[in-house]
Order: C-alpha cells, then sequence, then structure tokens
C-alpha cells in the first residue's frame, strides 16, 4: 500500500474554479428563458392576453422541469460509472444545443404552431441537462474541496448557479439601454440564447481539461466496482448492455442476480431512506427559490406595477448580494454544522414568506421592494449555500452523483418546475394570496425534515472516503479516470 501527499489546496481551488465556469454557463442558459420571456412571449404564442402568453411561456418553462429527472437518472448514472468530468462535459453540450435552437427558430406568425412545438424540444433538451449538471458538479465540487472547508468551496455552486441569473439579468440590463422596447420584443430577444449557444461550447472545451476526483478514480480502482472509463456515449451504452445480457444470463442459469452496478437504479434502491431525506431538505428549498428569484420578478412587474427596468434592477443587485452570502454561509456551515442554517431557513420561511409576500404586493416603493426581496433571499441562503454538500454526504461515491440528483430533480421537477405555473394560474384567478400560503406550507414540509435529520458533516462518507482515497494512492497527479481493457 502507497500513500501520497494531499491535494494542494491550489488545485482544489484550479478545480473548484474550472467546475465553477462551467455551472454558470450551464444556468445562465437556463435562466435567460426567465429572465426573457417577457419579451419572446407574443413572438412564440398568439398575441392576446399577455398573462396568457406568460402562462404559456411558464408551462414550457415547467415542461422543461420535467426532463430533469431523466437528466438526473442518465447524466447521474453516466457520472457514476465514467467519470464526473465526462458528465460535465456532455451536459454543456446538450444546453448549447438547445440554446442555439431558441435563437434560430422563427415567430408564431412565420411558421404557426411549428414555433411553440420547437421551443418546448429546446426547453427538453436544456432541462436534460440542467438535471444532470446539477447532480455531477454538486458531486464533484463536494469530492474535490478540502476537508474541513467543503461546504465552503461546494457553497460556489449556488455561486455559479445565481451568477448565471446574474449574467443573464445583466445582459437584459445592457440591451435595454440600446434597444428600444419593440427591438427587444422582436429580435432583440434572440441575442443572449446566441451567447449561452457560444459560452456553452466554450465550456465543453474547458470541462476536458478538469481532473477527476479523487473520489471517483478510488471506486474506479476497486476490481467489484471496475468498468471501462470513457469520455464516449456509445461506450456508455456498450457497458449497459453487457450489464443487463450478464444479469439476463444468470437469471437463465437460475443464479441469483450479480450485485448491483455502480451508478445503477438497483444500487440507489438500496439508500432509500437518503432518497427521501433528499426530497424532504429540497421540497420547500426549490419552491421558495423559484419564489423569491425568477417568479420575484414578473411578481414585482404584474402585480407591484413596477417598470420592468426598473425590477430588473432590483433584481440584479439583490442577487448580487445574494451571490456574496453563499461562501459565507457555507463557511459557516464548517464551523456550526448543515442542521443548524436549515433549521433557520425553515423556520424564518415559514413564518415570513406571506407577510413578505402580502407587502409587496402592495409597494410601488422601489426601495422597499430591494429590502422585502433581499430579506427574502437572506432566509433562502440558509439552504441554498449548503444544499450540495448536505447531499452529497449522504451517500458513498458509487452512488453519489446519481443519489444526489435523481430525487433531487424529481421534486425540483413537481414543485420546483410548477411553482411560477401556479403562481400565475391564481393570480389569473384573482387568488394570489393564496400561493404565498402554499409557498409558506412547503418551507414547512422541509422544516420537519431539518428537525428530525443527523448532522451530516459529522458522518460525512466524502471524508471517509477522501481518507480511503489518499491511503490506496489515488489522487498524487491529475490522471485520467482508470480503464480496464475491453473485450
Amino acid at each position: 500500500m502507497t500513500t501520497t501527499k494531499p491535494v494542494s489546496e491550489r488545485r482544489v481551488v484550479a478545480n473548484v474554479l474550472r467546475g465553477s465556469i462551467g455551472n454558470l454557463v450551464e444556468w445562465y442558459d437556463w435562466y435567460v428563458y426567465a429572465a426573457f420571456s417577457v419579451y419572446f412571449a407574443k413572438t412564440f404564442f398568439p398575441k392576446d392576453d399577455p398573462t396568457a402568453q406568460l402562462l404559456s411561456t411558464a408551462a414550457v418553462f415547467a415542461v422543461g422541469f420535467l426532463m430533469r429527472p431523466i437528466g438526473g437518472w442518465l447524466l447521474g448514472r453516466y457520472a457514476d460509472k465514467f467519470g464526473r468530468r465526462s458528465a460535465l462535459t456532455l451536459s454543456v453540450t446538450v444546453m448549447a444545443a438547445g440554446s442555439l435552437l431558441i435563437a434560430v427558430t422563427p415567430g408564431y406568425q412565420t411558421i404557426g404552431l411549428a414555433a411553440p412545438a420547437i421551443l418546448l424540444i429546446a426547453r427538453l433538451l436544456q432541462g436534460l441537462s440542467v438535471g444532470g449538471e446539477y447532480a455531477t458538479s454538486a458531486t464533484y465540487l463536494s469530492e474535490v474541496a478540502s476537508s474541513g472547508k467543503r461546504g465552503f468551496y461546494s457553497s460556489f455552486q449556488y455561486v455559479t448557479l445565481v451568477a448565471g441569473q446574474l449574467v443573464a439579468l445583466g445582459v437584459q440590463i445592457i440591451l435595454q439601454q440600446f434597444l428600444t422596447s419593440a427591438e427587444m420584443n422582436n429580435w432583440g430577444w434572440r441575442i443572449p440564447f446566441f451567447i449561452g449557444a457560444a459560452g456553452a461550447l466554450i465550456v465543453m472545451w474547458l470541462r476536458r481539461s478538469m481532473d477527476e476526483s479523487e473520489q471517483f478514480e478510488a471506486a474506479a480502482a476497486d476490481p467489484e466496482n471496475r468498468v471501462f472509463i470513457t469520455d464516449g456515449i456509445a461506450e456508455h451504452a456498450y457497458q449497459y448492455g453487457k450489464d443487463k445480457a450478464a444479469e439476463s444470463a444468470a437469471a437463465q442459469r437460475g443464479e441469483p442476480k450479480p450485485p448491483p452496478a455502480r451508478g445503477s437504479l438497483r444500487m440507489l434502491l438500496q439508500y432509500p431512506r437518503e432518497c427521501l431525506l433528499v426530497m424532504g431538505l429540497t421540497l420547500g428549498g426549490t419552491v421558495a427559490f423559484y419564489t423569491y428569484t425568477t417568479y420575484m420578478q414578473k411578481f414585482m412587474i404584474n402585480t407591484s406595477g413596477i417598470s420592468k427596468g426598473t425590477v430588473a434592477w432590483i433584481n440584479f443587485i439583490a442577487l448580487l448580494v445574494f451571490v456574496v452570502l453563499q461562501p459565507l454561509a457555507g463557511a459557516l456551515s464548517d464551523r456550526i454544522g448543515r442542521r443548524k442554517l436549515l433549521i433557520f431557513f425553515g423556520v424564518a420561511g415559514t413564518l415570513l414568506t406571506v407577510p413578505i409576500m402580502t407587502v409587496l404586493a402592495h409597494t410601488t416603493n422601489v426601495l422597499a421592494a430591494f429590502a422585502l426581496m433581499m430579506l427574502a433571499l437572506v432566509i433562502i441562503t440558509g439552504y441554498t449555500s449548503i444544499n450540495a454538500i448536505v447531499k452529497a454526504e449522504l451517500f458513498p461515491t458509487k452512488i453519489r452523483a446519481l443519489g444526489v440528483g435523481l430525487p433531487y430533480a424529481l421534486t425540483v421537477a413537481i414543485f420546483g418546475g410548477t411553482a411560477e405555473t401556479i403562481a400565475l394560474a391564481l393570480k389569473k384567478a384573482n387568488h394570489e394570496s393564496v400561493y404565498f400560503w402554499y409557498v409558506a406550507g412547503c418551507i414547512l414540509v422541509s422544516l420537519v425534515t431539518y428537525f428530525f435529520m443527523r448532522e451530516t458533516s459529522a458522518s460525512s462518507t466524502i471524508e471517509a472516503e477522501g481518507s480511503a482515497a489518499t491511503d490506496i494512492g489515488v489522487g498524487a497527479e491529475p490522471s485520467r479516470p482508470l480503464a480496464t481493457v475491453r473485450d
């Protein structure tokens, strides 16, 4: 047995930065849809009721979420079997395709129903990409982070996630300064989608130079887990076929099934408690996050009556402060534990969501609107800053990406993806205040989970397996994932 020196802090920072830049571009592409939907809604849908147009674009936004569980499953399995780096590269490639498709698609007046149909297809591709991106980036950042600083480094997932939204808003503000409202509605909204597609292609190239995590390389070195490691989808399909063929042959011979393969659903089913914990952790957080961020922009415009330009600035500045809060809260969790921050979010979110949204609905004062949004974002920081590391600490390396990704994506698809649609539908039915109580109720459900869960940093599977990886000599130098020769 050999030992190696710990990974240098400089190398950790470099890996986190390379992973985070790609995460930023992915989430920029995802959020630019929400940021510019107020402009392109009439391009893809019939020109009648503005609220109905927004409801249609919000419905497509929600359908994109339905692909996230599939993305969490496919790319989570891919990441657990063939490496985090390969899965991250694949996810950003799919995102580039979706953004480019939206950018070049003609409007409803030109190609009729084909326009919203193509928009839907593009959004499905983006949903597939983001479903895999969250799982793999959460896993990657948690694994490559230094021991004792995992809360701090993994918080950069939401730093770059929100930064992607900030860049989308920044592009919106810049375009608003140079283009008229008519130009924005006619063709200006296409520019950010072209930017996103180009950025995704650049990141696709950058991600190929990232180091693989020590934990994954250690799992790949285990003879019981070893598979052919590759960057190609064809090899993924090849290995999957071999696994299913082996199971079928064993069944025909009357033999018991072989042990579940790394990254398989069979293996994930061995961790039912952890999967339920991920869903409980996520429920209130995802509804609150999409309410306080993406929906807040439309809420201020349609309900509060604040102008589009002013709302863009309020959102931009509030989210900029929100970004700064993430690593601070992540570092705090390394000192006091993750559970205390989650309970803070659960209690404050349950008690204050209805008052915040009610007061905001009746104010046109810019400073008051900013203060209320900022208060909401401080509350949600208790969840966003540590949600990646908390979930990653629940699962072993061999199933971590799929374990984090699939239960999370299912919960987000059901609750986060429908939050804006529910809010707009209730507004159209003149029962908008009911939505405020719905958000508070979802947070309350998660609060119960936070109250009864254990402190994950005290029993982290990442820490235990990180020590094991060092003991077997993995991680001394950057390397390609281990591989076996295929027969």
